[in-house]
């Protein structure tokens, strides 16, 4: 038996071939749940806003590998507004789904929550859209999967991931343009 070879004679080096199966926005719904420590926060007890990100940036990761099945790559953030303060002790939660699949990258909506640790009492911290790219171990892109939505606000969040991306390619050619005018 040659040594890239399995019992059953394949070859374990080739690249399987990813699922592209449809998969309904449930199937990649993440929940992610972080206690702020003294750690993550300035000298005024509140969070840091990278550290928000960070974790923004984890949450939507999770959603997209849950929909991709692949390694993926962060590709961009939307605009991002912090809506109310998160203190030491408090608990930050975040809720992640892809909203549309494209042919390598996918849009992640990713919803963040601060929750008392005593009163359980809950606000809206954030919420952000973030673009992330599926890859092979050497960084390749890859192919994903379409999304299917099911609810009417899955639908609504489908066609607004669309009408974002025109937004994000418009914009782009319009930063190509300017810097090549110099």
């Amino acid at each position: 038996m040659n040594p890239t070879e399995s019992k059953t004679g394949e070859s374990t080096t080739a690249q399987k071939q990813p699922d592209l199966t449809p998969r309904a926005v449930k199937d990649s719904a993440s929940e992610m749940v972080e206690l702020v420590l003294p750690n993550d926060a300035n000298p005024l007890n509140a969070l840091l806003g990278g550290r928000l990100m960070h974790w923004i940036d984890i949450a939507g990761a999770l959603a997209a590998h849950r929909h991709s099945r692949s390694y993926v790559v962060t590709a961009s953030t939307d605009h991002l507004d912090f809506l109310f303060p998160v203190r030491v002790g408090d608990l930050v939660i975040f809720k992640s789904s892809v909203n549309r699949a494209f042919s390598t990258s996918m849009e992640v909506g990713i919803k963040v929550f601060v929750e008392s640790y005593f009163t359980g009492e809950r606000h809206h911290v954030s919420s952000a859209y973030l673009t992330f790219v599926a890859v092979d171990r050497q960084g390749k892109k890859l192919p994903v999967p379409p999304v299917v939505p099911e609810t009417s606000e899955e639908h609504r969040r489908y066609e607004d991931a669309g009408r974002r991306r025109e937004l994000r390619r418009a914009e782009k050619q319009r930063k190509a343009l300017a810097a090549s005018k110099g």
